[in-house]
């Protein structure tokens, strides 16, 4: 028996109303991966799901078949499911018999040609042996590590839901793993994964202002870290989830996350510690407390001037020095410190490597509302429109939009209706 709404049926379905057979399919997805030999007695396993495909194969099969690869990782994990359920049907007696005799065939010509025949059987026997090992999702496991650190790279620009739609298949991974049992040390490790990558979807469901979505991501993130035991991730957890509310108007809020961040940092110089430091220093701009606020400006830049070369890369887990002139040229211009805020910008727009669309458009809007705090709310407006029409309209929403609303609110008189009408377009 196999799922109905499993791999098997779907590679079925779709390659039956094409009506090709198994072989022609077979050359199709041989195509696919450039050349590369594929054996068809793979897609037979898979078909029949006495194997079921590693996330590998996942991408190759949408493409070979010309369905989404969502589609794909959700039928492979209702295959999983039916498994659990459903452990080890028998095979038809007498294909078991055909099977053994065709093996004893085999056998004897490997002995009498001295040819080495692979035979049938030996890969599911060795599939089935290594499902019974505690350690049988090491394949799974090792692809989440491998997911991770390629989406924690940043945009590299991408828009936010383009990259949001290519974890999608590695969420459904995830969420499956994880509903499997694991040794104690191999679910810490996979706690962490966990943490990083839900942290991931929550930073980009902020940046497009879904901020109750970010919230519940990074809420999850948290619980995961918690679990890990891994108290560096739960303090970057926590001082990311800090811009959330930092960046759509709950300053306290972002305030108190960011120093339980910097308690769970401790004393190491970490790029959690420093982002925490740094978020501190904004959200106390914010309420009007400088003074704390130039604190934390000192805390983070003393920080920052410690970190490795691992705490320092440019990945949304890093604090490279670009960051942190992007945040301190937030914090400064909060304050009304606009030369120490120009200073920022400009030293952030020199390590700022295109196309990083949206922090150009946030020093853009900062060197805006410096313009605005100096009395010229025309040259304010001027900028920020021009920064505002140029944007693509994938990064029209969320942070950046903050960003301008929160100029918009503080000009007057034509300034204040170019802008207002430039957003509404």
């Amino acid at each position: 028996m196999m799922a109905p709404d499993g791999i098997g049926a779907l590679l079925r379905r779709v390659r039956e109303t094409t009506t090709r057979t198994r072989d022609e399919q077979a050359q199709l997805l041989q195509a696919a991966q450039g050349g590369t030999w594929f054996d068809p007695e793979n897609l037979k396993r898979w078909e029949t799901e006495r194997r079921l495909p590693t996330p590998r194969w996942h991408q190759l099969l949408a493409d070979g078949y010309e369905i989404p690869p969502e589609d794909v990782a959700r039928a492979v994990a209702a295959s999983r499911r039916w498994r659990k359920l459903h452990r080890h049907p028998v095979e038809n007696e007498g294909e078991e018999g055909t099977a053994v005799n065709r093996r004893q065939f085999l056998g004897a010509a490997a002995l009498t040609t001295g040819v080495v025949v692979a035979l049938p059987g030996i890969a599911e026997a060795r599939e089935g042996i290594d499902a019974g090992l505690s350690g049988s999702d090491a394949g799974d496991l090792a692809y989440l590590d491998g997911a991770f650190e390629r989406h924690r790279g940043g945009y590299h620009g991408r828009a936010p839901g383009a990259v949001l739609a290519q974890m999608r298949q590695d969420l459904g991974l995830l969420q499956d793993i994880l509903s499997r049992p694991h040794p104690a040390s191999t679910r810490a490790d996979l706690a962490r994964t966990a943490a990083g990558i839900t942290g991931l979807v929550a930073i980009i469901q902020h940046d497009r202002g879904d901020q109750r979505d970010s919230h519940g991501w990074f809420a999850t993130a948290g619980k995961a870290a918690r679990e890990s035991g891994d108290r560096h991730m739960l303090a970057w957890v926590l001082a990311r989830h800090a811009m959330v509310p930092l960046n759509y108007g709950a300053p306290n809020a972002a305030a108190n996350l960011a120093i339980a961040a910097r308690r769970e940092a401790g004393r190491t110089p970490t790029a959690a510690a420093a982002l925490a430091a740094a978020v501190t220093a904004r959200a106390l701009a914010s309420i009007g407390d400088h003074q704390e606020a130039l604190r934390a400006v000192a805390d983070a830049r003393t920080i920052a001037d410690q970190l490795n070369t691992v705490q320092a890369a440019d990945t949304w887990f890093g604090y490279p020095l670009q960051k942190h002139h992007v945040h301190l040229s937030q914090a400064f211009t909060l304050m009304g410190h606009t030369r120490e805020a120009n200073a920022e910008q400009q030293a952030a727009f020199a390590l700022t490597r295109s196309p990083s669309v949206m922090t150009r458009a946030l020093l853009t809007m900062d060197a805006a509302t410096c313009l605005s705090m100096d009395g010229d709310q025309t040259a304010a407006a001027d900028m920020a429109v021009g920064v505002w029409q140029q944007l693509p309209s994938a990064y029209r929403d969320g942070l950046v939009r903050s960003r301008a609303e929160a100029l918009h609110r503080t000009l007057s008189g034509p300034a204040h209706t170019r802008l207002g009408e430039a957003l509404t377009i």
